[in-house]
C-alpha cells in the first residue's frame, strides 16, 4: 500500500489537475492508461480521451476532485462506447458526473456541490447542474493554484 502511495505521488506532477487533487487509485489509473495509450495512439488528445474514459469507469467528479464510484462501469452513454464507435458517433459526455448512478446518489452529490433547488430536479437536471457546478469548482481551484 505505502508503494501504490509513493507511486501516485510521483504521477501527480504529470496528471490533469483536478486528477492530481484526487485519491491515488484515481491518478495511477488515469496515468497508467495514458501511458498504455500513449504506446498504442501516440501522445495527443486521442491518449488523453481514452484515459479519462477508463477513470471515469472507476470515479466520478464532485467539485473540484475525483471520487471513487460505489459501482464500477460507464458513468455516461460515451463513456459506454469503444474503439471507433466512440470516435465516430462524439455523444455528449456529462463531463465525469456520473450520469448512471441513481437519483438519490445524484441528489447526495448536488447537495456535496451546493446545488441550489435540487430536490425539484429530474435526474437530467440534476446531473447538468452537478456538472456545471463541478466546472465553477474546478476554475476556482485552478485560479488558487495560479496565485
Amino acid at each position: 500500500m505505502a508503494d501504490e502511495h509513493k507511486q501516485a505521488e510521483k504521477m501527480r506532477d504529470d496528471v490533469p489537475s483536478t486528477i492530481a487533487r484526487s485519491d491515488d487509485k484515481a491518478v495511477r489509473t488515469y496515468k497508467k492508461t495514458l501511458e498504455s495509450a500513449e504506446e498504442t495512439y501516440g501522445d495527443g488528445e486521442r491518449a488523453h480521451r481514452t484515459a479519462f474514459a477508463a477513470l471515469k469507469h472507476t470515479h466520478e467528479k464532485v467539485g473540484d476532485h475525483w471520487e471513487p464510484k460505489d459501482h464500477n462501469g460507464p458513468s455516461d452513454p460515451q463513456a459506454a462506447r469503444g474503439g471507433d464507435d466512440a470516435r465516430k458517433g462524439r455523444n455528449e459526455t456529462a463531463g465525469g458526473v456520473d450520469a448512471n448512478a441513481s437519483k438519490q446518489h445524484l441528489l447526495e452529490v448536488a447537495k456535496k456541490v451546493g446545488v441550489p433547488g435540487r430536490s425539484r430536479m429530474s435526474k437530467d437536471e440534476l446531473v447538468e447542474a452537478i456538472q456545471k457546478a463541478n466546472n465553477r469548482e474546478t476554475a476556482k481551484a485552478r485560479a488558487n493554484e495560479e496565485k
